[in-house]
């Protein structure tokens, strides 16, 4: 029986995350491999590994693949499902495919369910209403200058 489930850190997220996309491309995932993705030794990635088995998120035999179990894989859905989200806003937002993957890694693990929410409806929004997107994207007037001039009118 694997141990109550502590918070998941950020390091532990990304390990989730870098799992399941390997399993999904690969149908397997192995130290190597994750090593690899992260551009880490693999002496670091087995101890946390090792952890994440511990936990009760993954299946690890030493010298052997690795799978998810149900709550792994589970909590490796709602991680990957918060990045493409995130990466889905700020891909409307017409950002440089590197500025959004950064600020996507940068935000992912801060981001509240409820702000989760939200985002997701606003993407939904503006997918319905890409012209209006970009209407409101395509403004070049700095805030600041419409403040200047409408105070000029008082």
């Amino acid at each position: 029986m694997s141990a109550p489930a502590k918070p998941l850190t950020v390091s532990a997220e990304d390990y989730l995350e870098r799992i399941y996309e390997l399993i999904e491309t690969k149908g397997y995932a192995r130290v190597s491999d994750i090593a690899a993705l992260l551009g880490i030794t693999r002496p670091t990635v087995s101890i946390m590994v090792q952890r994440l088995s511990r936990d009760g998120y993954l299946a690890y035999e030493k010298y052997r693949g690795l799978t998810l179990t149900p709550r792994g894989a589970e909590v490796a859905r709602r991680i990957r499902t918060r990045h493409v989200l995130l990466t889905e806003f700020l891909g409307l937002l017409e950002l440089d495919r590197t500025v959004v993957s950064r600020d996507v890694e940068g935000i992912e693990h801060h981001v509240s369910p409820e702000t989760l929410e939200k985002l997701e409806r606003l993407v939904d929004h503006w997918k319905r209403f890409p012209a209006k997107l970009r209407a409101a994207l395509a403004r070049d007037e700095p805030a600041a200058k419409r403040t200047r001039r409408t105070e000029s009118r008082d």
